[in-house]
């Protein structure tokens, strides 16, 4: 009797074999001349993207130059807080794929997608005060992934009237994965092909949706990267990456797999810690100079001491609360300032003692920094106008602006003297000093006739933010409140009186919520 190939395969966890990577390969080909609908890969750097990418890229070279007519266009999310080490990787990576593309005539365009500058991740939890990502409060997967990958595909979809978004997404990632795509699989407008709920007029076809991890990699092994990368390099990373610094691709359910290593964005707080990154430390004495991005991510992500350095109005001045507590809200002037300063100083830090290609790394971008400078100065009121001093005391140089526009009558100086002012006279008012300065500030820029519409309004509006005298003052106030409205028959927050509290419970809104 003839041996069972894919049943031996399937003892060592490989399920793939030749033959049906030769029929997926046909069936990728049959459904790009099917149409006319051009492609988007979503391309990571990952092993997943990778296979699926060397798999739509093997299957267009076997066709005629003639028949590779429609666009496959290759997308990567950059949230510009990547690990630099994986940037640099699909940084040259995309490179490559270009060259090689254009001298093999392949219909290939890659796309460096990035979030809009109003939405990244600095300018959000440095400028605005977000609190850092956690799961009652995920506010920057949206803004940072999703939101430039749909505006791109809004784009194509204009243009094009219908685009099929080709992933690499796969059932054995997780259990939640494969019953949304198994769901989904009832749906589909004809094989292979599934809608997009979020979005109309978009395919999705995962034609690596049945293989386990080690199906990938074996894949990735025995097939050559098709544009010239090393798929072994790519198991290399994946190695260090892995606490153990092992990686095999034919495993026992109980031993470990380069499938849970976790490549993406090093300020990421999802995780309690980020293992990845440890291990490519722990694993590399190259990768030693990432030490300061682990400790300065794993102390702004300490949730246990995380309230105190947020102030107890929330993101528009207002108070909330549960539970007999104030929702905590943004981070206070003093912490935003401090992590700024260490951000720059690990960014020198690393500049002049890391490796020689990232010598020129920026953690940070100057048109984040100049955002950021705004959002203090105008939407904060902080007219002390902190930021170039902090950038010039760390990067020993001007900060570059040349399109800012200052307020004349206000600086650094008059800051701290209105600060000793308050000091002196209000010691117990821990709200004081906010309210003058947001109170001057608002005066100030309205002081040209046509500026003075709805200024009354403006004043009143800092004095309604400011006026207690602390937390516990605040807690009264809004305590009173909801009992009044409470004793008269209106509506009010009924979570304040409860006794159990759910964790995380303050941050069931959305930071940028409007008072009601």
């Amino acid at each position: 009797m003839a041996k069972c190939e894919t049943c031996e395969a399937n003892k060592q966890g490989v399920t793939i074999t030749k033959d049906i990577v030769e029929g997926l390969m046909e069936t990728v080909r049959s459904l790009y001349l099917a149409d006319d609908i051009p492609w988007v890969i979503g391309y990571s750097g990952g092993k997943d993207s990778t296979a699926t990418l060397q798999l739509v890229w093997l299957s267009l070279l076997a066709l005629p130059k003639e028949k590779r007519k429609k666009t496959v266009h290759i997308i990567n999310t950059d949230t510009m807080v990547e690990s630099p080490v994986i940037e640099k990787w699909v940084t040259k990576s995309l490179s490559i794929m270009d060259e090689s593309a254009q001298k093999a005539e392949l219909p290939f365009i890659t796309h460096r997608l990035t979030p809009d500058l109003n939405n990244t991740f600095w300018v959000n939890f440095i400028g605005r005060g977000y609190p850092f990502p956690r799961k009652k409060l995920r506010w920057c997967t949206d803004r940072l992934k999703i939101q430039p990958v749909n505006n791109f595909v809004k784009s194509a979809i204009a243009e094009y009237g219908e685009i099929i978004m080709v992933l690499g997404t796969r059932k054995a990632e997780s259990q939640r994965r494969a019953r949304t795509m198994a769901y989904y699989e009832k749906k589909r407008v004809r094989e292979l092909l599934s809608p997009n709920p979020t979005m109309a007029n978009e395919l999705v076809f995962s034609p690596l949706e049945e293989w386990n991890d080690n199906d990938v990699w074996v894949f990735l092994m025995q097939y050559k990267n098709p544009w010239g990368y090393s798929n072994q390099e790519l198991l290399t990373l994946y190695r260090g990456a892995t606490a153990d610094n092992e990686c095999p691709m034919m495993v026992e359910k109980n031993l470990p797999s380069c499938g849970k290593s976790r490549f993406g964005c090093w300020v990421c707080t999802m995780v309690e810690k980020d293992k990845s990154m440890e291990a490519m430390i722990a694993n590399d004495d190259e990768k030693a100079w990432m030490t300061p991005l682990l400790e300065f991510r794993n102390r702004f992500g300490d949730e246990e001491h995380d309230r105190e350095r947020r102030s107890f109005k929330k993101m528009q001045g207002y108070l909330q609360g549960s539970y007999g507590k104030l929702h905590h809200g943004p981070y206070k002037k003093e912490v935003r300032e401090q992590w700024l300063r260490e951000l720059l100083e690990i960014q020198v830090e690393i500049n002049q003692n890391g490796p020689e290609e990232f010598a020129d790394l920026e953690l940070i971008t100057k048109e984040e920094l100049r955002n950021i400078r705004r959002i203090w100065v105008y939407d904060k009121h902080e007219f002390d106008d902190s930021l170039p001093r902090i950038y010039k005391s760390v990067l020993k140089k001007e900060f570059e602006d040349p399109d800012w526009i200052g307020s004349e009558a206000y600086g650094h100086s008059e800051w701290e003297i209105l600060r000793e002012t308050c000091l002196d006279l209000f010691p117990e008012e821990e709200l004081s000093f906010e309210l003058l300065y947001s109170l001057l500030d608002t005066e100030n820029r309205a002081n040209s006739v046509n500026q003075r519409k709805g200024i009354l309004d403006s004043l009143e509006k800092c004095v309604k933010h400011n006026f207690y005298a602390n937390e516990e003052d605040a807690t009264q106030y809004y305590t009173r409140q909801l009992e009044r409205k409470k004793n008269l028959g209106g509506r009010y927050n009924e979570k304040f009186f409860a006794h159990i509290q759910d964790e995380g419970e303050e941050f069931d809104d959305v930071p940028e919520e409007e008072e009601s």
